[in-house]
């Protein structure tokens, strides 16, 4: 633990040594990562898109409303939904696709990938939605079968067993489903985009080097926030304080591995380099002092991971493994946490007045 402390209390240095001085380039522990990709970005960003939620296999928010009226519902009144509609009309989405000679927001594979859901009908792939169910949950084909059986044809929610719905829920899985169950699945469909994995987009484009006030637990609790299933189906309700201290967790977790990733993929000592290094520098801090209170031994393996990241030109390879292994250290604390012993985080909770 004193090498982590040891390394993180550099990253704090030099983090606080650049902050005065916006021009200078990250130095010391903190630089940017050159790796070796083609200026066009339209092949990497049709990979991201398929590899999340494939065209081929997206059945659309229609077959989820008939059993999950409320929630899409809810998820109409979001700016998730209203995208589709409004992104193309904004003066700041036409400039940046200006600057990158695209045509428009639908038809350009950069802006696709985090903005809409493509469905694929007749070999050619088009923009159906916003952001959607199936962006966050996973294209539903290979599991909406599985997601809707309750055992039997007569069998209900209600009626299904704990076996059953154990496996149905296993299986769900095992088709790509990401349900609510798994925390850090859904916190990793979040940071995919908001910390905008494409260098050339920031550059060229003057798109910003992503949210970086992004939280999972104040982002994900206001507007977006759809827990019917809790009520059955009635009410939108409130995440328990257990789950919204395991929320807090895999939110920095996450946003370390999506932001070790984004400065693997940086190619020069610009903008978008510094951003997402001192990024990743500073979730790990946050993280590191939430480790301080909670002693967790997948916390601690996600912090080892980072301390041996070198954050500079030339080490995209490792950074990435490095980000694998946070996510794997990730992946198991949201398995084997069920928020009882994270009491001690409660006041670093947002604040519901400062849910979005």
């Amino acid at each position: 633990m004193n090498r982590i402390s040891s390394q993180l209390r550099r990253f704090k240095l030099d983090h606080r040594r650049i902050v005065p001085n916006s021009r200078q380039l990250l130095c010391q522990t903190v630089h940017v990562v050159l790796a070796l990709m083609s200026f066009s970005l339209d092949a990497d960003a049709v990979g991201a898109q398929n590899d999340r939620c494939d065209p081929a296999k997206v059945i659309g928010s229609e077959t989820c409303v008939k059993c999950h009226v409320n929630e899409v519902s809810s998820w109409k009144q979001t700016p998730h939904f209203r995208t589709f509609d409004e992104l193309g009309r904004r003066p700041e989405a036409k400039a940046i696709c200006d600057k990158l000679g695209l045509r428009s927001v639908k038809r350009s594979d950069v802006c696709i990938d985090c903005h809409f859901t493509m469905q694929k009908v007749e070999n050619q792939a088009r923009p159906i939605s916003g952001i959607s169910c199936e962006s966050c949950h996973g294209a539903a084909a290979p599991w909406i079968d599985l997601h809707n059986d309750f055992g039997g044809p007569t069998a209900t929610r209600e009626s299904e067993t704990s076996a059953h719905a154990a496996q149905r829920f296993a299986a769900g899985l095992a088709g790509g489903m990401h349900n609510t169950r798994n925390l850090y699945q859904i916190a990793s469909s979040c940071f995919h985009c908001h910390t905008v994995p494409n260098e050339s987009l920031v550059h060229i484009g003057g798109h910003k080097a992503g949210s970086e006030d992004f939280e999972l637990v104040r982002w994900s609790q206001g507007r977006v926030r759809h827990n019917f299933l809790r009520t059955a189906g009635q009410t939108n309700a409130n995440s328990s304080p257990e789950r919204l201290r395991v929320m807090f967790v895999i939110g920095l977790m996450a946003d370390l591995e999506f932001s070790t990733r984004a400065t693997a993929m940086a190619t020069k000592n610009s903008t978008y380099g510094t951003t997402v290094a001192n990024r990743a520098a500073r979730v790990a801090l946050r993280l590191y002092e939430v480790q301080q209170k909670i002693q967790d031994p997948h916390v601690q393996r996600a912090l080892q991971a980072f301390a041996g990241a070198e954050l500079r030109l030339n080490n995209a390879s490792k950074l990435l493994a490095i980000a694998d292994d946070i996510k794997g250290a990730g992946e198991m604390f949201a398995t084997e946490n069920d928020g009882t012993q994270l009491a001690l985080l409660d006041p670093w909770l947002p604040n519901p007045s400062e849910y979005r």
